[in-house]
Formats: C-alpha cells, sequence, structure tokens
C-alpha cells in the first residue's frame, strides 16, 4: 500500500539581466506516493526474491544515494551501484547486464537509456520524478534557447531527454564549474538551466555571463541560513558541507561546497568529528557508512520562513522500494523509453561532458578538445 502526498511547490518567476523573464512555467502542484514501510520480515523475504530475479534476468540494480538505504545496500551486495545519475547511467552502459534497474528518478532512467539504447531499463516507479525537471518543459525552454541564439546552451542532469535534446552540453554539479571556466576562456556566453541556487553559484565562482532559467530543487530550496547560523553556534566544531543547489546564504556558511560526491570526500578528507550536511538527507546512509567514527547533523529547513515542503528528503525519491523494483522484475513493467531521435540527440551533450571530465582527467589540459567545447 502506498500513501498519495501532495506537494506545493511555486517555481519562482524573476527578472534576468538585461530584461526579460527567465522562465515561464510552474510547479503549482504535484504529488507522490510515499510506499508502506516493509516489516522485517518482509523486508528479508523482498531482498531474498529481487537476488533472485537480478541472478535469473541477468540484471543489474543501480540506485541514487537519495533513495532508501535498503536499496543502496542491495544494490551493493548484488554487484550494481550506489552512484549520482550520470555514473549510475555510465556504469549500466559498462555493464555485461541487459537490465537495468534504475532506483532514482525519472530523468535518471532517461540518462541510463539514452547511453544504453539497447539495453531494457525499468524503474520501481515511473511517476517519480524533480521539481527541476518539472519546472523546465521542453517546449518552453526550447523557446527560450531561442530567444538567445548567441549562447552556448549548458543544462543540468536533472533535466528531461527532449531538453538534454536541446542543449550544448549536459553537465553535473561535479564539473559545471571547471566547463563553464573552459567555456567563458573561448568568450562563450552561457545559457544555463534549469537550477537557479546552482547557476548564481557558478555565476559567482566563474565570473561568466550567465543566463539562468528560473528552477529550483524541492529539498535544496528549503534549506534556511539563518537557522543554519543558529545551528552552527550549537556545534561550533562542525563543519558545514552543503550541495550548491542551495540558496547563496547557505552556501556562503559552507566549509565545503559539492556535489553528492564531493560532499562524501569532503567527509573522508576532513579531521573534523561532526558535520551538518546541506543536501538531502537520504545521502546521510553513505556518509554514516563510510565514516563510523563521525557525527552528520541534518542542516536546517524548518524555522524562520520556512514551509518544509520537503524536509530535506525528495519526495520523489521516496516512491522506490523494495516492492516495486520485485514488481518490475516479475512484470517487466515500468520499461523507460526515449524516442530514438532525442535520445540520439541527447547523447551528444553528455558525450561532450564525458569526454571533456575524461580529458581533465587523464591531465589534458581543456584546450586540448577545444574543438568539442563550443556549440553543436
Amino acid at each position: 500500500m502506498s500513501e498519495m502526498v501532495s506537494i506545493d511547490f511555486e517555481q519562482p518567476v524573476s527578472l534576468v539581466p538585461g530584461g526579460g523573464v527567465a522562465a515561464a512555467c510552474s510547479t503549482r502542484h504535484a504529488w507522490a506516493r510515499v510506499p508502506a514501510e516493509p516489516s522485517r520480515a518482509e523486508r528479508g523475504a523482498l531482498k531474498d526474491r529481487i537476488r533472485q530475479l537480478l541472478r535469473e534476468q541477468q540484471a543489474v540494480l543501480v540506485a541514487h544515494y537519495y533513495v532508501h538505504p535498503d536499496l543502496q545496500d542491495l544494490a551493493e551486495e548484488t554487484g550494481g551501484l550506489v552512484a549520482d545519475s550520470l555514473e549510475m547511467a555510465r556504469f549500466g552502459r559498462d555493464h555485461a547486464a541487459r537490465t537495468l534497474v534504475v532506483a532514482g528518478v525519472r530523468f535518471m532512467g532517461e540518462s541510463a537509456k539514452i547511453l544504453s539504447p539497447d539495453k531494457r531499463v525499468l524503474m520501481p516507479d515511473l511517476d517519480a520524478t524533480c521539481s527541476l525537471d518539472l519546472g523546465c518543459p521542453a517546449e518552453e525552454f526550447s523557446a527560450f534557447c531561442d530567444q538567445h541564439p548567441d549562447r552556448t546552451v549548458l543544462v543540468y542532469a536533472n533535466t528531461s531527454a527532449a531538453v538534454k535534446a536541446r542543449a550544448d552540453w549536459m553537465v553535473t554539479s561535479g564539473c559545471a564549474l571547471d566547463v563553464v571556466r573552459a567555456l567563458t576562456a573561448q568568450g562563450k556566453k552561457i545559457l544555463w538551466a534549469p537550477d537557479r541556487h546552482l547557476g548564481d553559484y557558478i555565476r559567482r565562482e566563474t565570473g561568466a555571463d550567465l543566463l539562468s532559467w528560473e528552477g529550483a530543487c524541492i529539498v535544496h530550496d528549503e534549506f534556511k541560513g539563518l537557522e543554519l547560523e543558529l545551528l552552527k553556534e550549537q556545534h561550533p566544531d562542525a563543519k558545514v558541507l552543503v550541495h550548491p543547489e542551495s540558496p547563496a546564504d547557505v552556501i556562503a556558511l559552507a566549509d565545503a561546497v559539492g556535489s553528492t560526491a564531493g560532499i562524501l570526500n569532503a567527509a573522508r578528507q576532513m579531521d573534523a568529528r561532526e558535520f551538518i550536511v546541506a543536501t538531502d538527507t537520504g545521502l546521510l546512509h553513505k556518509l554514516r557508512t563510510l565514516n563510523p567514527g563521525k557525527t552528520f547533523i541534518e542542516a536546517p529547513t524548518a524555522g524562520n520562513g520556512a514551509t518544509c515542503k520537503s524536509c530535506a528528503h525528495c519526495p520523489w525519491m521516496a516512491m522506490n522500494d523494495l516492492a516495486g523494483v520485485v514488481r518490475v522484475l516479475e512484470t517487466g513493467a515500468n520499461e523507460v523509453h526515449v524516442d530514438p531521435a532525442t535520445g540520439e540527440r541527447a547523447r551528444l551533450p553528455i558525450a561532450r561532458m564525458l569526454d571533456f571530465t575524461a580529458a581533465l582527467k587523464d591531465g589534458r589540459s581543456a584546450a586540448g578538445i577545444a574543438p568539442g567545447i563550443g556549440v553543436a
């Protein structure tokens, strides 16, 4: 059984530099199903059934850091992966499995299908979505791009296949600064979508001429700088780890700003014993598993000016559960499909980013792939 939860969330519309409006859409109302928590006995039986089905179907389970700990643990126990959205898709592409079960939200399943068009991609619930994706409809975003043909279009991973297909680049929070710095060095002006907080962070850090769509993550948008300051006073020795989808006043209080992987690395490398974490609380499971001697505290979403629409956990990520994995493996339901032409076009900005990050990892200058940096 699942409980239906309604979510009210308005994407603000604001003026952009030079005049005009940066966004044309508000996700004023959405909903999510919250699966019932199984008993210990039910949990064990579901896990055993999933292990059996994965073996029989030569399938692999990949899970995002924000889904239920049961799914994270099971993915790793069965030879799958817990990671961010791009690593999930890349792992699935390179894995020998013919079926990928993606525990996350819909754009993650689409990304997996884009990189593995010949594989079957299943999701526990196809209605699991993302406020950034909802708030950036492809047709309206394409019209926005058409209004600014002189700009190189960068989109965040948290977008639909159709939005990616309209872009020149796709980036993650882990590589966005490097890509934008490279483009800025070439004199490129940037059109960014959809997260306004991440866009503002990129602009501040790089000095880029960056025009942003006005979207926001329902989780990170709720963190409060004032309340975080008060929490820091209670924990003066704690280091603050912040995802860059958070508001600027929260980022300003951070000891480290980074993607999910960046936050994990910072927690491991810093010598502090206590951390305040401003990202989805789903990441705390992995943080605590990898750092058993350290304490991790949730950054506040309540307090002055709060609405606590998500309370630091994505309601759509919560739609993933063990029973859903069993159901799709038994029935083949919830298969992800991406129009082949859209998928082929969306693969280009993803491949461009992968080539860029591979060059940096290998120690090659971004200038070494300069022909691939410009618009498609």
